[in-house]
């Protein structure tokens, strides 16, 4: 079998499963390396390869039927066994997942079909490539493109360029002969070994329960999922940056089994209030141990964009905060942390679209226009162009379609953007016209299909946006265990997901309470006076400061771009931005997805060959 990329290196979690086939005992060796492991099925033939830790994984068999969990899941042996012992068909995989808190992956062998599921919110996912005849799968896409020598589409790199990647042009995985199954959904290979199909096991639950009735079962999964974590004792750690997301979190780990770390990093801004935040919710926390950085030390942005070298199997923007991420990991391992939980997600899960106004605008006209002119003084945004983009009654295709007709047009109003079908994709002036030209023509492309994630467009930009987080998170955890300190964010399981979106969008979202459903799941647990806070650091001044401190880095990047190789970005361009940090263009972020791209392609340069990727 050919490899033209390294397999992830020693210690980096991965896992392959493989049909009940004869052919595929000859695939199994490609995915051997030294500490991987094998799991049979009940023929002795392979059904699991790959590297995982023992506390991540939990195995049981109840006759031909075998049945792993994957990841964070606090089901032990004999409650898999008994599930085992039930399950008679695909299906019953979902309603299994749908019953479980955690964070995983579901593997079945049964009856000679192949079933294997990741999570609704993304963070899991599943790929699959044909391998020697037969359909194989994994939790990553890199893994099956080592295997089958694949490159990534060229023409993928630049849809990836777009600033944002619209739906579902996220899950077109970047390498060749490697696809992607939907989140919320289960692929089962058939029988043949060969033959497989996408059959969905999650949708979201109706949004119809009132604020008291959400928070109790807001207040109940979220506990849930973090004593999934501290069950077990040891040390665990947390972020406490002192807004509500993390505070919470504090809170529910200081009720478990574990001792607490909580650490803090202050900001460089003076308005920042974060750091008096965290010291009031930390003096009602006397058993929790307090841990604030120093903020002279706090990684910037954009800090050691050279040295990164995670084998991440797509890029990612997450690199732009990756020192800073792990910044504290020697720090907590030092402390005997063995998980750091991060309050990632809160803002995705707790608070949600305002793009849910503009059905409640059909429906509740009043009450609408009510919080509708809160959200304008709130935002300072003009009556008019809240009034068009209420007016606005686009199709998700027609919308995509209108997009793509010129990536290059301004950026449309926030009214535009806050109340649509979410934020129009953008190419950024340094990106060559051919490679507008293939994104373009690949939004076209998925324009004349494209489904939205729900037909009320703000349940679609709020699962979009939880898809959009996982694809980020995803790779932190990897970099984070790479690093020593596996991490979790629990706001993103499945379960806690669920528990919000049941919420009615008007109590969830308001322009008079900042994160009522999160308050209120949390009264008695936080303090009242922590759970007042309404303000939220926006770390503007950390990456200004991180555009001044790192431009000679940012130069040396574009001197070798990978994506100028491939004729995606004018070099030159991006340079003169790198001695110009003070632009004031760059104090958004437009810069994150080219770098991401850039980085993942010199990862890809440093793994396998001088030039990994290449136009046809």
């Amino acid at each position: 079998m050919p490899e033209r990329f390294g397999m992830p290196g020693h210690g980096e979690s991965h896992f392959v499963v493989l049909p009940d086939r004869e052919a595929a005992l000859a695939v199994a060796p490609a995915f051997r390396s030294p500490g991987s492991r094998v799991l049979p099925h009940p023929s002795g033939r392979p059904w699991l390869v790959g590297r995982w830790p023992d506390d991540q994984i939990t195995v049981a068999e109840a006759g031909n039927t075998r049945l792993a969990v994957i990841g964070s899941c606090p089901a032990d042996t004999a409650r898999l066994t008994r599930e085992a012992g039930r399950l008679t068909d695909p299906a019953g995989l979902g309603r299994l997942a749908r019953s479980l808190p955690g964070s995983f992956h579901l593997v079945a062998a049964l009856d000679g079909r192949l079933c294997v599921q990741g999570t609704a919110s993304g963070l899991r996912l599943v790929f699959h490539a044909r391998v020697n005849g037969v359909t194989v799968a994994a939790d990553r896409a890199d893994v099956l493109a080592s295997l089958l020598g694949a490159e990534p589409d060229v023409r993928q790199i630049a849809v990836r360029l777009l600033w944002p990647v619209p739906h579902p042009m996220l899950r077109t995985s970047l390498w060749q002969g490697v696809q992607s199954v939907d989140p919320g959904h289960r692929l089962t290979v058939l029988p043949d070994g060969l033959t497989f199909r996408q059959d969905r096991w999650w949708a979201p639950p109706e949004p119809v329960r009132s604020l008291a009735e959400g928070a109790v079962d807001v207040r109940s999964a979220l506990a849930e999922a973090v004593e999934a974590r501290t069950r077990g004792g040891g040390t665990v750690s947390c972020d406490l940056s002192g807004g509500l997301d993390s505070t919470s979190l504090c809170f529910l780990a200081a009720r478990g089994e574990a001792r607490v770390i909580a650490g803090t990093w202050p900001g460089l801004d003076p308005a920042d209030d974060d750091l008096p935040w965290a010291l009031r919710a930390a003096a009602h926390l006397p058993e929790v141990e307090h841990a604030v950085w120093p903020v002279e030390e706090s990684p910037l942005v954009y800090a050691d964009l050279l040295e990164i070298d995670d084998p991440l199997d797509e890029p990612t923007i997450g690199v732009m905060d990756r020192a800073r991420m792990l910044g504290h990991v020697p720090r907590l391992v030092a402390k005997g942390s063995r998980l750091h939980l991060t309050g990632i997600g809160g803002d995705h899960v707790a608070w949600c679209s305002e793009a849910y106004y503009h059905r409640l605008l059909r429906r509740r006209p009043l009450l609408a226009l009510n919080r509708l002119r809160g959200f304008g003084s709130l935002f300072n945004r003009p009556a008019g162009d809240t009034a068009r983009a209420l007016a606005d009654n686009r199709s998700y295709r027609r919308w995509l379609a209108d997009s793509a007709a010129d990536l290059r047009r301004p950026p449309p109003s926030s009214a535009a953007n806050a109340l649509g079908w979410g934020t129009a994709p953008r190419m950024f002036d340094w990106v060559t016209p051919e490679a507008v030209r293939e994104a373009g023509e690949a939004v076209r492309e998925a324009a004349a299909t494209a489904t939205p994630l729900s037909s009320d467009r703000g349940l679609h930009v709020d699962l979009y946006a939880i898809h959009e987080c996982t694809r980020i998170i995803r790779q932190w955890e990897q970099m984070s265990t790479r690093a020593g300190l596996p991490m979790a964010s629990p706001y993103l399981d499945d379960r806690v997901i669920e528990a919000c979106l049941a919420v009615r969008p008007q109590d969830r979202v308001t322009p008079w309470r900042y994160k009522p459903l999160l308050v209120a799941a949390m009264h008695g647990i936080v303090p009242d006076e922590c759970l007042r806070r309404s303000s939220k650091a926006t770390a503007a001044l950390d990456a200004s400061a991180g555009l001044r401190a790192h431009r000679e880095d940012l130069s040396a990047l574009w001197s070798e771009s990978r994506l100028a190789e491939l004729g995606l970005v004018d070099v030159r361009r991006l340079k003169e931005l790198a001695d110009r940090p003070a632009t004031p263009a760059l104090r958004e972020a437009i810069l994150y997805s080219t770098i991401g791209c850039e980085v993942w392609l010199r990862t890809l340069t440093a793994r396998g060959s001088r030039h990994p990727v290449s136009r046809p």
